[in-house]
């Protein structure tokens, strides 16, 4: 529902909700005036053609920059062999293709997803499916967690939900440039969806949620050594812990939902892959890792429906847990924790427990 990289949303309240200063010290008043004029002329004349011959041009940029970023495009080839190892190599270079063209269609949605999709256009651009269960809890308009991962358009569903007269406050990390990210905030706000950034979440947080409203997330990144390491595609993945951590302490249902692109027109599924209640970990004998575990399966799920529409070179298991690092076996405790996952199996077990590639 972001389109910048968040770090671990804390729920300390000692973080004190200092502003960055308005220039930031890595970039010059010139250099930040620059990128944002270059952001907003290029937003100008996106936005002047249609949106399909600009969903067109992009994937043709992202078939070049397939063929000539040998770095990204090696590491998402390892990766998507580390995730389906079954597939051949034609498939794997199929939908490394399709997420590099993924990539660069997503900036020609997010130029025109403001005028796209509105209260009177959005049933031409969007079909829902399995959201049931989780329109059940947004119409309640009790306090909820939503998340979702950077897999299809996040911002499309954030915008969609909107929309639909489901307000999101999402988290957010600020854009080192006040120029662009003032801007990008203003085009997401004018929907409804509200963003929050880490100089002031601890406070808003507890706002949004005081307030019976829904707080959303993009949290599949990796989230460090000091995160909670769940399996993701059979191999350990660091995972952050202070979502599952918030949804404990206020007794919180997670939905964790999707926006997958449909063909090759501006179209989307806006679906639900889970929804968590707190019966479903209130008896478990470690709630933080289920709850962990589960939204990081949901992210699974999302891929599997559409593996070209992730972005692949992120370096999702870049983070080891320190047995891996100190090339030790497992502990007993962790593995324990997987063994306590109720869709856990001999062969995904045997699998988390086999140490990564040094390729990836």
């Amino acid at each position: 529902m972001v389109t910048t990289h968040q770090g671990e949303p804390s729920t300390s309240p000692e973080i004190a909700p200092n502003r960055p200063p308005a220039v930031p010290k890595k970039q010059s008043l010139p250099t930040i005036w620059t990128h944002y004029l270059a952001a907003r002329l290029a937003t100008t004349v996106l936005t002047g053609f249609n949106v399909r011959a600009n969903l067109r041009s992009a994937r043709r940029l992202g078939r070049l920059m397939y063929r000539f970023d040998h770095r990204h495009r090696e590491r998402a080839m390892a990766h998507i062999r580390l995730a389906f190892p079954a597939w051949s190599d034609a498939k794997v270079r199929e939908v490394t293709r399709g997420s590099f063209e993924h990539f660069t269609q997503l900036a020609v949605e997010v130029c025109h997803g403001p005028r796209m999709i509105t209260l009177d256009t959005w049933a031409d651009r969007a079909r829902l499916a399995n959201l049931g269960p989780a329109l059940d809890l947004l119409n309640a308009r009790e306090p909820m967690i939503a998340i979702t991962g950077h897999v299809g358009n996040w911002e499309v569903l954030g915008t969609m939900m909107s929309v639909l007269g489901y307000p999101l406050e999402v988290i957010v990390r600020p854009l080192d440039n006040p120029l662009l990210n003032d801007w990008l905030l203003g085009v997401r706000e004018r929907h409804g969806l509200k963003a929050i950034t880490k100089w002031d979440a601890t406070g808003r947080m507890m706002d949004v949620l005081d307030r019976g409203e829904t707080l959303a997330f993009t949290a599949d990144q990796n989230a460090g050594d000091r995160g909670l390491f769940v399996p993701f595609f059979g191999k350990l993945a660091s995972a952050y812990k202070s979502i599952g951590v918030l949804a404990i302490r206020r007794k919180l249902p997670i939905v964790c939902g999707y926006a997958h692109r449909v063909g090759t027109d501006f179209r989307f599924e806006v679906g639900c892959a889970d929804v968590i209640l707190p019966a479903h970990w209130k008896d478990h004998p470690d709630p933080l890792y289920y709850i962990t575990a589960r939204y990081v399966r949901a992210f699974e799920t999302m891929v599997r429906m559409q593996p070209n529409q992730f972005l692949w070179m992120h370096r999702r298991w870049k983070s080891r847990p320190r047995h891996e690092r100190q090339g030790k076996t497992m502990p007993d405790a962790l593995r324990r924790q997987l063994q306590s996952l109720p869709w856990m199996t001999d062969d995904l077990l045997a699998s988390c427990t086999e140490p990564l590639p040094k390729m990836v």
